[in-house]
């Protein structure tokens, strides 16, 4: 089936005459295309489509599946494209104090709220959430097409005036000169500081340093571990965007980062720094999905419950080949993993015997984690 997804590739579908093979059609407004009312459309789907109703009801009756959004519901259920950090983030202004309450994405996680957070009681809502998650997904493989995928895990308390966030950052910012695409789970703490490694990649070293100057400094009174709780959390965020504009890398430099964040976490703002932002309302999707898809491995920095659960969900995908090949695991910070959290020596004898254990390291050296990922082989 093919998919289409603008103006251009409808037409050249439509032109193909009796002999057109079935397609889906996403998220396109075809009110003013004509060939939409005659024909046989046996097979195809309109999803999130804008369609007249003389063209809706015509499709229907001519063996089309035809989803259309509620006007009542503020996300579409079938998007095209991933969600980049100024959809999420349309009508945000610091100007006006409200922060990230004026933003899309705040207004998406209220209406997540009001019809029953992870389990809505009406079908049709569930429906929705499900035909969303389904069009991420596909969107998301889309872009990781031809890429080589690391991932990066940590707390979402680490703050940005934290040494390890600088040192997170530096980690991604190299990495993603070595042309691997920067993930995290696309929250605050060190997942922001993954995206704006590879935000400030193109930038001179010492250009890192400055814009974390811009970041780091907190309201008084501030809450110890909740920055992205800071009433201009996301007005600094905003500022360095403004004063290092991504739009300045060379032609044809893709610095670019995929945050894969939820609405499950909704109070926790995604990471403006990500280029691209793979957003879900099921965490469960997301994240098994996020280790996934890190299929030139993941480094786990300093975290909580979270990154511990996903250590281990990242061993069982490694352990089975879950999703192909085992990839590398760093676990960035020996102390953290030994002491405080002391997952390494059940790590350590669950991958006894097996393959991947040459692919898990423990290391305090940010080089040694990045040559780990570095040199990594798919067929290792």
């Amino acid at each position: 089936m093919i998919e289409i997804d603008d103006l251009a590739a409808c037409g050249d579908w439509l032109a193909l005459g009796a002999d057109r093979p079935p397609a889906a059609f996403q998220n396109i407004d075809l009110r003013g295309v004509e060939g939409f009312e005659s024909g046989s459309f046996a097979g195809c789907l309109f999803l999130s489509c804008q369609l007249t109703p003389a063209q809706a009801g015509f499709l229907t009756t001519m063996g089309a599946t035809v989803i259309r959004d509620q006007v009542d519901r503020p996300f579409t259920a079938h998007r095209a494209q991933l969600y980049t950090p100024e959809e999420l983030f349309a009508g945000f202004d610091p100007e006006d104090g409200a922060g990230y309450d004026a933003t899309y994405d705040a207004l998406v996680y209220r209406h997540w709220i009001e019809s029953g957070r992870q389990y809505p009681p009406m079908i049709d809502e569930s429906l929705a959430r499900g035909l969303h998650d389904h069009s991420i997904n596909d969107a998301l493989y889309d872009e990781l097409a031809g890429r080589r995928p690391v991932a990066v895990m940590g707390g979402h308390s680490l703050e940005r005036g934290d040494p390890h966030y600088a040192v997170v950052a530096r980690i991604s910012r190299t990495l993603t000169r070595a042309d691997r695409l920067m993930l995290s789970g696309g929250g605050p703490g060190a997942m922001e500081a993954t995206h704006l490694g590879a935000w400030m990649a193109h930038f001179d070293d010492s250009e890192l340093d400055a814009a974390i100057a811009v970041l780091a400094p907190r309201p008084a009174g501030a809450e110890p571990g909740k920055e992205y709780a800071d009433h201009d959390w996301l007005d600094r965020a905003f500022a360095v965007r403004e004063r290092w504009p991504i739009a300045s890398a060379p032609p044809g430099v893709r610095y670019d980062s995929i945050g894969i964040p939820t609405w499950m976490y909704g109070h926790e703002p995604p990471a403006a720094f990500a280029t691209k932002i793979a957003k879900y309302f099921a965490n469960s999707i997301r994240e098994e999905g996020l280790l996934a898809v890190a299929t030139f491995g993941v480094v786990f920095t300093p975290g909580s419950a979270g990154t511990i659960q996903e250590i281990f969900q990242d061993a069982a995908q490694n352990h089975y080949a879950s999703f192909g090949p085992a990839a590398p695991m760093v676990l960035f910070g020996v102390e953290q993993w030994t002491r405080h959290r002391p997952v390494w020596p059940l790590l350590e004898s669950l991958a006894e015997g097996h393959h991947y254990r040459h692919l898990i390291t423990l290391t305090d050296d940010e080089g040694e984690a990045v040559d780990r990922i570095l040199g990594y082989r798919r067929d290792d």
